[in-house]
């Protein structure tokens, strides 16, 4: 089995070539096509633009040299060629050296084929002698041209080092795929148009397909003759992983790549203006440079983990091209609202949508102290009660509200109205309509005298006055269907008790005390505004992908109610524009119904201008007992550095099937490098030290009784402050009902064992199961069957996960949000009972301080929920470097030695080299 941090799937035998118009979607294997050869198969479908392994071809729209022939007619093959991968080039020359060239010919073993050499010749030539195509001008010296294309003029036998150095073309040493140059020019003429190094153009396609769209990065006479020139290609959104979620993307915003390949010169087609636009020019100029010309780009495509990243800043993307953008234009704007500027603070401010627990968000601040910034939850957001009172008992520092995401972002909306009408904010935002019209009723009415501000009669004509605005939110928090927004009021002359939740138009006449609750609640920044927020992270719920969902609809996921939060997770980033974007997911976000939400959920990132990066990663391979794979997604606005995967530290196998077409977003160490990592943990080393309990165990606090037994169980132990905790939390487990504690018991304490194990069971050939027909079915004590008929029918009889015994020196799969033995291995190794809360909890890495609040069966799903918070911890760390502009240009970066700790924990765990 293939190793996630040791062992990145290995492609040297899967060479591919990918075309703009179909990339980066299509996987072909080389071997069923030379570098002209037409595509004859459908192509095979590409992970969101997977990443591209050490030694593995990465393609492109190669232009068809039968439509070279004939750019008037439509329905030819397109043809494909690899691409060159390596940095734009700027004006080049060259001459021709013919001894340090080889030309070599095969002939075809078979009268009817040609060798791919030959087809090359050929096609060329019909699609060069077919045009009015012909270089101009003179030849670039050679010695220019040696230095800039080297590869062009060594031979295959001798491009093994140049200058000390490898000499391969996009890392492939292929002789027949490299075209040797005769002679370089910087201008050509094609059907009467001039065309020069750096300019753009359209390059044919084939059928109805529209014309691909490259930059010509260089024009050269091949030995044999043939007219070529490179196309560096450029992606319009639908071709990209995005798909048909290019309704986000501006129709003239196109993606530049790193992806280059050759092309017969008389494949282009017509000259055109693309023209680059830094992230740090204003609106106007914006406007102006997408309105005069075809198309326009601000970020580069880059396969490896389906990457959107901003263009290199200060630096000319061709040193031929100059940039249309002048310095004096070059002022930093934002196209959101901005509010004014607060007290520099040396806190980075967080918010956490669907925050569950808190757990997500509390690894990132962790990782992120490591990393030198301080992080801080200021705003979390859940609809589950008894997880926002998990997160305030544990964080007393954020402001927790239980209430739906979709009610937040209306909330948000109306504050920010409050705000501008107590002129807080200096832009254009529209003030309250509530406010405004009675400021204007008050000023229509001044001479008929005031009334008692905040005065009300009730039945018996009693007078309430309001004292003093407690707290804000939408929608009656009483009743459901009651949208608006709603103020608690505490009553002059009432105490708390009385406290009631009034929506604005009942506060007629309130208006002062209104506009003090907001100034206060805008130095408090008791709700975030646009502009305002650092960082938010989330995990949109998506039961709608999920694998236990028979009713999921795959014509059209979005469609469907319990998949509806990921579009209000990015409505809330839309409004609030925060500078960092983190989202987790399950991996069906990408599997299902070919990865539509997840493909969504980058559409709308890359359409509100956010740099974008997706990965997988696996939990265990951050120092957990558990295997646990997710989806993260991050966002990083178009002047910050997007932030980086961090690589595993421990060693740990992959469990499960991934689909093919993701296995290059998978966050992992190449197979080719030889990396030593911490040993993969076991259900042992995170769980052994603590004490033994019953079934009914009805403590919610004990004392430890053991030391640590394990460097990670010391870590897990250790408070805050560094020391070790005396008090534990939470270590109960669900309490069985008799009959399934009575089947438990039955359970042999062995590795393996479960419910095949009891009496009356047999085991056919084919491994599946039923009841022995020899043996009298045994009753438990109420007098219902020992072995339950759904343990025998589960998974149509092959399941051994029913009543299922873990044992210490295995990874458990994934940790879930229900503790009932009836389909999952939960039996603890040696106790007749389910694993604790804070058995599963240490699972995800959750620290034995962090207590948990509400029934048993609450903080279960609580702790299932949670994001594992060891890869929370590490993402973190990468947020911080990223925050601080230290982040890479690669995706990925190693985390430091003995990462979290910095120092050694203990015997077993190993650095990273």
């Amino acid at each position: 089995m293939p190793t996630i941090p040791g062992s990145r799937f290995h492609h040297d035998a899967l060479k591919f070539s990918i075309s703009p118009k179909n990339s980066p979607h299509i996987y072909k294997p080389l071997h069923t096509f030379s570098i002209f050869h037409t595509l004859q198969s459908p192509p095979l479908p590409l992970s969101f633009g997977g990443t591209m392994p050490s030694k593995r071809k990465a393609s492109t729209p190669k232009a068809s040299t039968a439509a070279a022939t004939n750019k008037k007619s439509k329905g030819h093959a397109v043809e494909k060629q690899d691409p060159v991968v390596e940095p734009a080039s700027s004006t080049v020359e060259c001459d021709f050296v013919e001894d340090e060239v080889e030309v070599e010919e095969t002939e075809c073993e078979s009268s009817n084929e040609e060798s791919s050499s030959a087809q090359k010749v050929r096609r060329a030539t019909q699609a060069n002698d077919d045009q009015e195509c012909e270089f101009s001008g003179d030849s670039i010296s050679h010695a220019e041209a040696m230095q800039k294309w080297p590869h062009r003029y060594i031979n295959h036998k001798d491009r093994v080092k140049a200058n000390g150095k490898p000499m391969t073309l996009n890392d492939q040493d292929d002789a027949d795929q490299l075209i040797q140059a005769k002679c370089h020019f910087a201008q050509a003429v094609v059907d009467g148009q001039i065309y020069n190094l750096g300019d753009d153009a359209y390059v044919q396609a084939s059928n109805d397909e529209d014309d691909y769209i490259c930059k010509i990065v260089e024009f050269f006479q091949a030995v044999d003759g043939m007219q070529y020139f490179t196309a560096q290609w450029f992606y319009r959104a639908k071709d990209t992983v995005i798909k048909a979620h290019d309704q986000f993307i501006n129709n003239k915003r196109v993606f530049f790549s790193e992806i280059k390949d050759d092309n017969p010169l008389g494949c282009l087609v017509k000259k055109i203006k693309i023209v680059p636009i830094p992230s740090n020019v204003r609106l106007p100029l914006k406007e102006s440079l997408r309105s005069n010309s075809d198309y326009y780009y601000d970020m580069m495509y880059l396969l490896p983990y389906s990457s959107f990243v901003s263009l290199p800043q200060g630096t000319a993307i061709f040193a031929d091209v100059s940039s249309p953008i002048s310095e004096s234009d070059s002022t930093i704007s934002s196209d959101s609202d901005t509010v004014d500027v607060k007290e520099q603070k040396l806190e980075k401010n967080l918010l956490d949508l669907y925050s569950g627990c808190g757990a997500m968000s509390t690894g990132l601040c962790l990782g992120a102290d490591i990393g030198g910034v301080k992080l801080v939850t200021k705003w979390a957001v859940d609809l589950n009660q008894y997880a926002c009172d998990s997160l305030k008992w544990n964080h007393p520092e954020t402001a927790v509200r239980n209430e739906s995401a979709d009610d937040f972002l209306l909330l948000l909306r109306e504050w920010r109205q409050l705000c501008a009408s107590c002129s807080l904010l200096r832009n254009n935002t529209p003030t309250h309509p509530f406010l405004k019209v009675r400021d204007e009723d008050e000023e229509d009415n001044n001479d008929n005298g005031d009334e008692d501000e905040g005065s009300g009669d009730d039945e018996q004509g009693e007078i309430f006055e309001v004292e003093e605005l407690l707290e804000i939110c939408y929608g009656d928090p009483k009743e459901i269907n009651k949208p608006g927004l709603y103020f608690k009021v505490r009553w002059k002359g009432y105490g708390q008790e009385e406290d009631t939740w009034e929506p604005i138009e009942g506060l007629d006449g309130c208006q002062e005390k209104i506009k003090d609750f907001v100034a206060k609640g805008f130095k408090a920044s008791i709700l975030p505004l646009p502009g305002e927020v650092e960082v938010i992270c989330g995990g949109p719920p998506c039961q709608g992908v999920s694998g236990f969902n028979r009713f999921r609809n795959s014509k059209n996921p979005l469609g469907d109610s319990k998949n509806k939060q990921l579009e209000t997770f990015m409505d809330i980033v839309e409004f609030l524009n925060p500078r960092f974007v983190l989202m987790e997911n399950v991996v069906d976000l990408v599997k299902f119904a070919d990865g539509f939400l997840g493909r969504y959920a980058l559409g709308r990132l890359v359409g509100m201008n956010y740099q974008t990066r997706m990965g997988m990663m696996v939990a265990g391979a951050y120092g957990l007992p558990q295997f646990r794979r997710r989806v993260f997604m991050w966002g990083a606005l178009p002047s910050e550095k997007l932030p980086q995967y961090p690589l595993p530290t421990h060693n740990v196998v992959v469990r499960g099937g991934m689909p093919k077409e993701f296995e290059l977003n998978v966050v992992a160490y190449d197979e080719a490098l030889k990396v030593e990592l911490k040993r993969e943990l076991f259900l042992k080393d995170a769980i052994s030290d603590l004490p033994p309990v019953e079934n009914d165990e009805p403590k919610d606090e004990m004392p430890y009784i053991d030391e640590p037994k394990s460097a990670f169980q010391h870590f897990i132990r250790s408070r805050r402050d560094g020391t070790l905790g005396s008090v534990l939390y939470d270590h109960r487990p669900l309490r069985l009902n008799e009959d399934d504690y009575e089947r438990v018991c039955q359970i042999p304490k062995r590795k393996g064992a479960n419910f095949r194990d009891l009496p009356g069971v047999r085991v056919r050939a084919n491994n599946t199961v039923e009841l022995d027909p020899d043996v009298e079915r045994v009753k438990v004590a109420s007098g219902k069957p020992l072995v339950p008929d759904y343990a025998i029918t589960f998974v149509r009889g092959t399941s051994t996960k029913p009543f299922g015994r873990l044992w210490w020196d295995e990874i458990v799969p994934t940790v879930v949000t229900r503790a009932e033995p009836h389909n999952q291995v939960i039996l603890h190794p040696e106790q007749d009972r389910v694993l604790t809360i804070r058995e599963n909890a240490r699972l995800q890495g959750l620290p034995d301080y962090y207590k948990l609040t509400g029934p048993i069966k609450e903080r279960y799903m609580q702790v299932g929920n949670a994001v594992a918070v060891p890869v929370a911890r590490a993402l973190g760390y990468s947020l911080a470097l990223a925050m601080e502009g230290l982040s890479g240009e690669k995706p990925l970066l190693s985390l430091p030695p003995n990462f979290p700790c910095l120092e050694e924990l203990g015997s077993n765990e190993e650095s990273i080299d």
